[in-house]
């Protein structure tokens, strides 16, 4: 059973993915694991009580389980009760495509879609610059999720979004003819390519946790101090790598996000919008993809909590 098809009160025996896994004390202060299991439809909480054995050690992120659950509520969410759990046998034949959400394209389709970008920039400097830092991740690109829990959260989610930035970007540089398309490019491309070292993944896009770094820095200063380094290496022109490092240091605009500035620069403010239109056009299109028409979404908690509406003149991406 697909996990938007679970219904309350019933009871489901079904294979789903572990995509994260957090081992806590009850009341009656006996360990138990909450989990957050996943198919291609979707994810769903699910709670292991009275876990037995070594918690720490079993199912873990990217491992498959077979579940016999109830299907119960909890503020208006619904979640599973475990009664039994295994891990797979080599007789269950698990098919990881039913369970892995994945970009709609092909990965190594958008990686060289975006080395095609990345060769119509007339500076060389930023070419080089860009170029090179990319080539360095092109493995892990080609499964990287763009988050752990957000928008993109999908295997090969962080080259989709890069990509559909792109697409938007090159578009909106040919009406906003004040912006250096160049420097537009690299935001877009760099903006976000040092979540590969924030986060933890697996090689089916699953995110177990943070790294150290992650924790202690975040991608955004990590991504300036790459740049700087690669740019010195390189030669590039203190400015150029500047207003690069710029972009990537205020491109979520407040604060309280990670960013300590606001854009200064023309291409950093249309960065920061290519990013919230790309991250709320996504996330808009998972909520209703599987509504029925003239039908309200439960409220969207990456959404300010709102309920969106399928209309039945909607398209599903």
């Amino acid at each position: 059973m697909l996990i938007k098809d679970l219904k309350v009160g019933e009871e489901v025996t079904a294979f789903y993915l572990v995509k994260a896994k957090n081992v806590k004390t009850s009341s009656a202060n006996k360990p138990y694991i909450d989990f957050t299991l996943q198919d291609i439809s979707g994810e769903v909480n699910a709670k292991l009580w009275d876990a037995k054995g070594d918690v720490e050690t079993i199912y873990n992120p990217g491992e498959v389980v077979k579940v016999q659950a109830s299907v119960t509520q909890w503020q208006s969410t619904v979640q599973l009760k475990i009664i039994k759990i295994r891990g797979t046998m080599e007789e269950d034949e698990v098919d990881y495509s039913q369970f892995i959400p994945t970009a709609p394209i092909e990965a190594q389709i958008m990686y060289d879609e975006i080395i095609s970008f990345i060769g119509k920039m007339e500076s060389d400097e930023v070419r080089k610059l860009v170029l090179t830092i990319v080539q360095s991740f092109e493995t892990k690109l080609m499964y990287y999720p763009a988050a752990k829990s957000n928008h993109h959260a999908i295997k090969s989610g962080l080259l989709y979004h890069i990509l559909r930035m792109l697409r938007s970007a090159d578009a909106l540089c040919d009406i906003y003819k004040n912006v250096n398309r160049d420097l537009v490019f690299a935001g877009v491309i760099l903006h976000d390519i040092e979540k590969i070292n924030e986060m933890n993944a697996t090689e089916v896009g699953v995110v177990d946790d943070y790294s150290m770094e992650g924790q202690l820095l975040g991608h955004i200063i990590m991504g300036i101090k790459r740049i700087d380094r690669v740019a010195e290496e390189l030669g590039v022109d203190k400015e150029l790598s500047l207003l690069i490092q710029h972009m990537i240091l205020s491109h979520h605009y407040e604060p309280e996000f990670g960013s300590p500035k606001k854009p200064l620069i023309p291409e950093g403010e249309l960065l920061h919008y290519l990013d919230m239109v790309d991250a709320r056009m996504y996330d808009m299109n998972k909520a209703l993809k599987d509504m029925d028409d003239e039908k309200f979404t439960d409220p969207v908690f990456v959404l300010d909590r709102r309920r969106l509406y399928r209309s039945r003149y909607g398209r599903e991406e």
